[in-house]
């Protein structure tokens, strides 16, 4: 059954003739663009007019793009921090360690030229393994002993001066005595004007004392000890300590004198065991030994008759049985 709608609905051309005509005039308009681009001032016009709604329309999709991109960006970023962060620590920590190495190099170096200008037998390396384990005294434990040729009474040194003796040695460990202990006595003079002392540790502070000093000992403040030599224990010449403070009471019979230690004997790593033995002399028994003919040249009895009596050579006696 066709629907028709009433006559009082009904207005203009049919359904179909609408059709047709929009389909003729497409068409047309299709034709008329390829042929001659009739249409390009229309469609341009539409996109300029129409280009809000575009942006309107896309906007959804290019704020959840800029959205993952930024969430992925912040991501990115936040590992690359983290790891620029481990790399400067580790970067840094691998600087200490080379600043360390430097420092230590150095040390070593002047160590060891300071161990070629003695007149020593020989010198042994050796570096701080520990502190002694009696709180009461300044003493250090070092890493090499007996097998290496540490022996009591060795003087260690560092690069800078005395730093104590070795008191107590082991087979592969030794005990040494820093100058700073109460026990501890190093003969020195002073190295401007040659006055001879005995430097004495236990004093507050960690310093030396020079004891039994006349208040009118010719030294001062700043003066450079260095040990004497005399005691056959330390070379000559190794700087001990400098002059810290000098009172001088007419109460007193003696002055008071308080030395600084030159040498790092509390704080350096790295230290030098000197061996003071001289080495035993060649025997000369070969060029003194007595001829093989064992005789011996008997000078002639002294006369006092006359000049005369006095044979032209000595005699030679041999000596045998």
């Amino acid at each position: 059954m066709e629907y028709t709608p009433p006559p009082l609905f009904k207005q203009g051309p049919s359904a179909r003739v609408r059709l047709l005509a929009f389909v003729a005039l497409s068409v047309l308009l299709l034709f008329l663009d390829a042929r001659y681009s009739a249409m390009e001032v229309v469609r341009k016009g539409l996109g300029t007019v129409l280009y809000p709604l575009q942006r309107l329309a896309s906007l959804p999709v290019e704020l959840t793009e800029e959205g993952m991109d930024y969430l992925t960006s912040l991501d990115a970023l936040k590992t690359d921090n983290e790891q620029l962060k481990r790399d400067r620590l580790f970067n840094r920590q691998k600087l200490h360690e080379l600043d360390t190495l430097k420092a230590e190099n150095q040390k070593l170096r002047k160590l060891m030229g300071v161990g070629s200008v003695l007149q020593v037998k020989r010198t042994l390396l050796t570096e701080v393994v520990s502190d002694a384990s009696d709180p009461f005294s300044k003493k250090i434990v070092l890493n090499k002993g007996l097998i290496q040729g540490v022996k009591e009474g060795m003087p260690v040194i560092d690069e800078l001066g005395l730093v104590g003796q070795v008191t107590r040695a082991f087979p592969s460990r030794a005990e040494v005595s820093l100058i700073t202990d109460k026990e501890q006595i190093v003969p020195v003079e002073s190295l401007r004007n040659g006055l001879r002392s005995v430097a004495y540790g236990g004093a507050e502070g960690g310093l030396l004392e020079l004891r039994f000093l006349a208040p009118n000992a010719n030294i001062d403040k700043g003066d450079l000890l260095v040990t004497s030599g005399l005691d056959g224990v330390y070379p000559r010449g190794i700087p001990v300590a400098r002059v810290n403070s000098v009172e001088r009471n007419a109460r007193y019979a003696f002055a008071s004198v308080y030395c600084q230690p030159i040498a790092g004997v509390e704080s350096h790593r790295f230290m030098l065991v000197l061996d003071t033995e001289k080495p035993a002399e060649p025997a000369e028994a070969a060029s003194k030994a007595p001829d093989s003919t064992n005789t011996r040249v008997i000078p002639p009895p002294p006369t006092s008759h006359s000049p005369t009596h006095v044979p032209s050579k000595p005699a030679e006696v041999k000596n045998g049985p």
